[in-house]
């Protein structure tokens, strides 16, 4: 059975800040196809659609999904334009899957407004994301450990706990199996080693526990 895992990049992000990450997959035994999009020029809805393509394009018999930040936004997306896809697990590392303050903030301040966030704030980033029509089980990985982030230079107040970008309310949501908070930031989520051995046992058993 051949098994691939597809990483989802984050805002202004390019994928190769997962170059670790998905260099940690590979040791975990999975072929993995980074997936990438533009972030500030296309929806999350438009990215969905684009996924939805690449997806189908793949060779597997399993596709599981890890996603950092506004990529697990247009992961939800895909599986409501298209919720019918081969078995697998997904991980969403510091999504915001119920609206980013940080977002909102960079959005009403002014002189913010011209560098800030696109059209991703389309049903994503603003709020309004569908929730998770996928039938697989559905991880998610949060931050605590407020570093630099988005938030941070942006000057927005998040509620503690947070990553930096992220507050750790803003990832919970009833829809998802599993929720592991871990004392790292924003961009810690790609490069800590526990992070990525919790993915891969996710991705594996279902639980960041190993246990099925």
């Amino acid at each position: 059975m051949r098994e691939v895992v597809v990483t989802l990049h984050g805002l202004w992000m390019t994928g190769l800040e997962m170059t670790l990450l998905r260099r940690r997959l590979r040791a975990c035994g999975y072929i993995v196809h980074p997936f990438a999009y533009r972030s500030l020029l296309r929806s999350p809805a438009d990215n969905a659609r684009r996924l939805a393509r690449f997806v189908d394009g793949l060779d597997a018999d399993v596709v599981h999904f890890v996603a950092h930040s506004l990529g697990g936004l247009v992961l939800l997306h895909l599986f409501e334009q298209a919720p019918l896809q081969r078995p697998g697990r997904a991980v969403m590392l510091g999504t915001p899957v119920l609206g980013s303050a940080a977002a909102r903030h960079a959005v009403n301040n002014p002189l913010l407004r011209p560098v800030a966030l696109g059209r991703s704030v389309q049903r994503g980033l603003l709020g309004g994301a569908p929730a998770w029509h996928g039938a697989r089980e559905l991880g998610m990985v949060a931050g605590t450990r407020g570093g630099m982030g988005m938030g941070r230079v942006f000057g927005a107040p998040l509620p503690p706990p947070h990553d930096g970008t992220v507050c750790v309310q803003e990832t919970r949501a009833a829809w998802i199996t599993a929720h592991l908070s871990v004392p790292y930031g924003h961009f810690g989520l790609l490069y800590a080693p526990p992070v990525a051995e919790a993915v891969c046992r996710f991705l594996r058993t279902g639980a960041f526990d190993g246990r099925e």
